[in-house]
């Protein structure tokens, strides 16, 4: 079957703050897989890329103490570095945060037949990878602030519109909405929030603290 169009992008203010290196760990991953599905996105960055590596060359020279090479090299050094298993189904750069493919993640259940995985990044924003069943809703929830949604397997619908795999829906808290996962196939998404989710359900709200959404 043909891959279909990525239609749903990221928008260029989010695509700046990538290159500048502004963005938290978990928005960045977000970007980072997102544009490793979508030729038109990989293309704009590369153009604000070129734009900030020429202002940099424009800047003065700092100079440096002679032994911070020598203490960065050190400190990389001591990282430990776990090599993820081969995955053919997302992109390397979230390989590497999950340890693998789809198919190997250890999902922790939500109800309902909602899944999730949290994935560790700094703790200015939370990453998860969220798996919806084929025709199953996502519960009904706002946002206390921004939310990057890509799809990784399936698709689905909400308000606002329709996401296939590769798409990215960004979200704020004048937005509330439910995701419905198309019939056929089970929805896998990767979700990044800046604040915590505003459930409409009770239910969902009691055990919000123990979910960490």
């Amino acid at each position: 079957m043909t891959p279909q169009p990525i239609t749903h992008h990221i928008d260029d203010a989010l695509l700046m703050a990538y290159s500048a290196g502004t963005l938290p760990e978990a928005f960045s991953l977000a970007i980072a897989t997102h544009i490793s599905m979508c030729d038109e996105c990989r293309a704009t960055l590369e153009s604000f890329d070129a734009v900030g590596g020429q202002v940099m060359e424009d800047q003065s020279p700092v100079t440096m103490n002679d032994d911070a090479f020598a203490k960065t090299m050190a400190k990389v050094g001591k990282q430990s570095i776990q090599r993820p298993k081969p995955a053919n189904d997302i992109p390397a750069v979230l390989a590497g945060y999950i340890g693998g493919a789809l198919d190997d993640v250890e999902w922790r259940t939500l109800g309902g037949g909602i899944k999730q995985k949290i994935i560790l990044t700094e703790r200015d924003a939370t990453a998860r990878l969220l798996y919806i069943p084929a025709g199953q809703s996502a519960p009904d929830h706002g946002h206390s602030g921004m939310e990057l949604t890509l799809v990784l397997r399936g698709a689905f619908m909400d308000e606002y519109g329709h996401y296939r795999a590769g798409d990215i829906e960004i979200t704020d808290d004048s937005v509330e909405h439910t995701p419905i996962a198309d019939m056929g196939e089970d929805c896998i998404c990767l979700a990044v929030t800046e604040a915590p989710i505003r459930f409409t359900s009770i239910f969902y709200r009691a055990l919000q603290p123990f979910f960490k959404i």
